[in-house]
């Protein structure tokens, strides 16, 4: 099918990555900007727009101008949920806690022996299929879909198993019973 393209509907097939990024460079920053989001990081968005535009790979996007805002948009919604992400879950002490190089002692010892019993009894309490869906993502690395695929479900099911799991055992820790 022939469509015919108007100036307004550039295609990355007649114009390449750098006439685009010179064109809609600063219309994108301008973009992200009006969104909050600080001019650094609007430049490095707006970049990122033209990567994965670049990424298709010589299939023509019959009008780039709508692709680079659509991606636009979603750039903005990752940046926002990033952020508010980091915002509830500071980084801050994450590194010293988890590299913490305190001594052995038998007290630690006892300590993590009793907090590991806490985590396999939380498992074994938790439903048959959601325990096998942490234990398949989590200690097997196994992707979703795999897992999907293997149980004979949705692949939306094996997420919402997984989130449940998790909530299930950090519920469990928290209350250390």
């Amino acid at each position: 099918m022939n469509k015919t393209r108007t100036s307004q509907q550039p295609a990355t097939d007649t114009l390449s990555i750098e006439a685009l990024s010179r064109r809609f460079s600063a219309v994108l920053v301008r973009y992200f900007a009006r969104r909050g989001i600080a001019h650094a990081d609007a430049q490095d968005l707006a970049q990122e727009a033209f990567v994965r535009l670049a990424r298709h790979d010589g299939e023509a996007v019959e009008r780039a101008d709508a692709y680079l805002f659509t991606t636009a948009a979603n750039l903005v919604t990752e940046f926002h949920r990033y952020h508010a992400i980091r915002k509830t879950n500071p980084p801050e002490g994450f590194f010293d806690a988890f590299h913490r190089c305190d001594e052995l002692t038998p007290e630690r010892i006892l300590e993590a022996k009793q907090e590991l019993r806490l985590v396999i009894t939380a498992l074994y309490q938790m439903p048959e299929r959601m325990r096998h869906v942490f234990a398949l993502a989590r200690l097997e690395n196994i992707p979703r879909a795999e897992i999907a695929a293997r149980l004979g479900v949705a692949k939306r099911t094996v997420e919402q198993d997984l989130t449940a799991a998790t909530a299930w055992l950090t519920d469990v820790r928290s209350r250390g019973s």
